[in-house]
């Protein structure tokens, strides 16, 4: 799992971007690292949050934006009689499938990013208030997911220090061995 970037040796704009965005999902990742379903599924705190949740809202949202870039449907439709399954496992889930969906986004993800003429061509934003009306850039959906994953890889540090004090330091090392 990837630590810390070095862009140069990913040689260029986009693969720096990509190893960025790598660096945040190993946070995530290492944060399940060697927990229980049940420990990944619990709320150590007075937030909704769990590990388990976290990993699936990241998929699901990394998979949705690249969908939206593509011009095709996520692949999962949240609204708001659902959205809070987006921070559950459900319908037999698991940390395990979650972490090889999440593999194959990335995989997707990267094709996706390295198979664009530009990084400056662009896609509309989705039609939400919270939006303006406007087209962003390839390159804002990269700094995207890697603020979205960032955001949540500081959420996890937080819970899985709760659950049991390991560190992200030290779940670096675990990850090591």
């Amino acid at each position: 799992m990837v630590t810390h970037v070095r862009p140069e040796e990913r040689g260029d704009e986009r693969g720096a971007l990509l190893s960025f965005l790598a660096e945040q999902r190993g946070g995530i990742r290492r944060a399940l690292l060697g927990l229980t379903e049940e420990q990944a599924a619990s709320r150590p705190s007075v937030s909704e949050l769990s590990l388990a949740g976290l990993l699936k809202h990241v998929a699901e949202v990394e998979q949705g934006w690249v969908a939206r870039a593509k011009g095709e449907p996520p692949a999962v439709k949240r609204d708001e009689s659902n959205w809070h399954e987006c921070f559950v496992l459900v319908d037999g889930e698991t940390v395990e499938s979650q972490l090889a969906y999440w593999d194959q986004v990335a995989a997707d993800t990267e094709a996706f990013v390295r198979s664009v003429p530009s990084l400056d061509d662009t896609f509309p934003l989705p039609d939400e208030p919270w939006f303006p009306a406007e087209a962003v850039s390839m390159r804002w959906l990269v700094l995207h997911l890697i603020r979205e994953t960032a955001r949540h890889a500081g959420h996890a540090d937080i819970i899985r220090e709760s659950l049991d004090r390991k560190t992200a330091f030290e779940l670096v090392a675990l990850a090591g061995n």
